[in-house]
């Protein structure tokens, strides 16, 4: 073990949040260490969100355009789709995030890492002892793997395998529909695959208002996935050079491939917390209301169990890089948006209204067919598509929750997430002035709807 020189912060992890993270520390001039196991840019760059939206664009574009008037309906050209989804996660090369960081003065160290002392934090990596005042811990999450009987004898997919695929299987049974469930089932479907998608629950995105999980499955429905809703798979075999997945109420389905949607656990093994005094949950790593775990210890992503998303990690990591630096930040959860990229986009922000009963707010709801009431839908497609709902709260007239399923609402739906963020009254939307014709026009007449 090589004894290195100290340092102000030692990042651990560095996907969206350490980059965050790190990258504003290394701008205010602080000496930065960052350990990575895997690849600068962490699970979201390369496994995750980009490879994902990338390889959807073209099936939602596909659909587009069979809705435009005047237009024929394009191909799909797999290769070279996928050709583009390689370059977009660099081909699987960090070659030049590394480089780029120890170009602003980082020491970039690539292997696991492990805290091995604290007053100061000490840390293992790449066979070098790190010392540092700060810690800052955003080792993100891995997919969970349920423990189904024979699944080890089956093609299995994770989202790491499902966004790097190089074919496109003739048949697939995804189990899960959450939001990784409902986007991948969405993107094979439109390739051609012949999919069926499994949930124990009785309606898809459980997390989110009843009506979106039916909308999602009608629109899941439409593109040919064959959706089974309060449906476990009990048992995947092989029968024969075949492999038949087995449906808890007797049924079941030949595939090529099973996969997985079944969630992400926080990725705190081996990190040697336990062994220092910090207490490590099965939810993850708890923070403050700054990120801080304990003094001097910070993290930031996946690995707090907040709320997985990629726009959290980066907001946790500005909150972290501040704490570092001094400044009084606090992280606030309010108003964080929720999208499904599917065609058409599930967006969602805030509570739904049985969240809000169980906060003890009385809540009024209202729900708008954008297609029967706006302009927009019928400019943008022949056959026209759009629900909008609103959950308010009665007593003080507040916007606490939205969600639409219609085109492009994960770019509108920000509108209701500042409206949630800042406490906004049902009147700023109802009195708002918005753009002719576009879908945000659908805000106005929903508040009116709410009565209050």
């Amino acid at each position: 073990m090589v004894d290195s020189a100290r340092f102000d912060v030692v990042v651990i992890g560095m996907g969206p949040g350490g980059e965050v993270a790190a990258s504003r520390l290394l701008d205010a001039g602080l000496r930065v260490a960052v350990v990575e196991r895997e690849l600068v840019g962490g699970e979201c760059a390369y496994w995750a969100c980009i490879p994902s939206k990338t390889l959807l664009r073209p099936p939602e574009a596909r659909a587009e355009a069979r809705g435009a008037a005047g237009l024929r309906t394009p191909d799909l050209d797999w290769p070279a789709l996928r050709a583009y989804r390689d370059t977009m996660v660099r081909h699987l090369d960090d070659t030049r995030q590394v480089d780029g960081y120890r170009e602003r003065g980082a020491t970039v160290l690539r292997g696991t890492a492990r805290v091995v002392g604290r007053d100061p934090w000490r840390v293992e990596a790449a066979g070098q002892l790190l010392t540092a005042d700060h810690v800052v811990v955003a080792t993100g999450s891995a997919a969970v793997r349920p423990p189904i009987e024979g699944l080890d004898a089956a093609e299995v997919w994770t989202n790491r395998e499902a966004t790097a695929l190089t074919e496109i299987p003739e048949r697939a049974v995804l189990v899960g529909g959450g939001a990784v469930g409902v986007e991948l089932a969405y993107f094979l479907a439109g390739m051609g695959t012949r999919v069926t998608l499994a949930q124990r629950g009785d309606r898809l995105l459980t997390r989110e208002e009843p009506r979106v999980g039916e909308l999602a499955a009608d629109l899941l429905g439409r593109a040919g996935v064959t959706v089974r809703t309060g449906t476990q798979v009990r048992r995947v075999r092989r029968e024969g050079a075949a492999t038949v997945v087995d449906f808890d109420n007797g049924t079941h389905e030949p595939t090529d491939v099973v996969v997985l949607g079944t969630g992400r656990r926080p990725r705190t093994d081996g990190l040697g917390l336990e062994e220092v005094g910090v207490e490590v949950g099965a939810r993850g790593l708890a923070v403050d209301e700054r990120c801080r775990v304990a003094d001097g210890l910070w993290a930031a992503g996946d690995v707090t169990g907040v709320a997985l998303f990629t726009h959290v990690a980066k907001y946790q990591g500005r909150v972290v890089a501040d704490g570092i630096l001094g400044r009084d930040r606090r992280a606030d959860y309010t108003g964080v948006p929720r999208v499904v990229f599917a065609e058409p986009e599930i967006a969602a922000v805030g509570l739904t209204a049985e969240q809000a009963a169980a906060a003890g707010i009385e809540t009024v709801t209202a729900e708008v067919d954008l297609a029967e009431n706006l302009a927009r839908p019928w400019t943008y497609e022949t056959e026209p598509r759009g629900v909008l709902g609103l959950v308010a709260d009665r007593r003080r007239r507040t916007v606490v929750g939205a969600w639409a399923v219609a085109p492009l609402a994960g770019e509108w739906i920000h509108t209701a997430a500042l409206a949630v963020r800042a406490g906004l009254t049902v009147d700023h939307l109802d009195s708002g002035i918005a753009q002719f014709p576009t879908y945000s026009e659908g805000y106005a007449l929903a508040a009116e709807r709410l009565g209050l």
